[in-house]
């Protein structure tokens, strides 16, 4: 199941764990990244906060948690390599995995079809 946010993370929900990062679009707008910084493995977010930082060429951004949970993977990769983002962001470009605390929290999240209206 995929979900979005209108900060333009996606999430891919596989149980209680979902795989969280930012969306094509969000790529494109803003750039050829050059900077990722992840969360740690085993940090509390609540939906909202500030869970990882992206700098491009053009404009640097913050990543929010999409939802609550506890984050129990990172992609090391994207940190090493962060031109992933931009040629995969939707699959091996993903940054990090977290545990949700509440399933029922994702219910606000858009599926693709509203998320493709609204970036039109």
């Amino acid at each position: 199941m995929l979900r979005f946010t209108e900060d333009h993370e996606w999430l891919k929900i596989d149980g209680d764990v979902a795989t969280v990062g930012i969306t094509a679009y969000a790529a494109e707008q803003l750039g050829d990244l050059v900077f990722v910084q992840l969360p740690e493995i085993g940090t509390t977010l609540d939906k909202g906060d500030e869970a990882a930082v992206v700098e491009s060429v053009k404009a640097a951004s913050d990543v929010y948690a999409p939802a609550a949970g506890e984050v129990v993977g990172i992609n090391e990769e994207i940190v090493n390599d962060p031109s992933i983002v931009n040629a995969n962001p939707e699959s091996s470009g993903w940054f990090y995995k977290l545990k949700l605390t509440d399933v029922k929290s994702l219910g606000g999240l858009m599926d693709e079809a509203a998320y493709k209206e609204l970036i039109g």
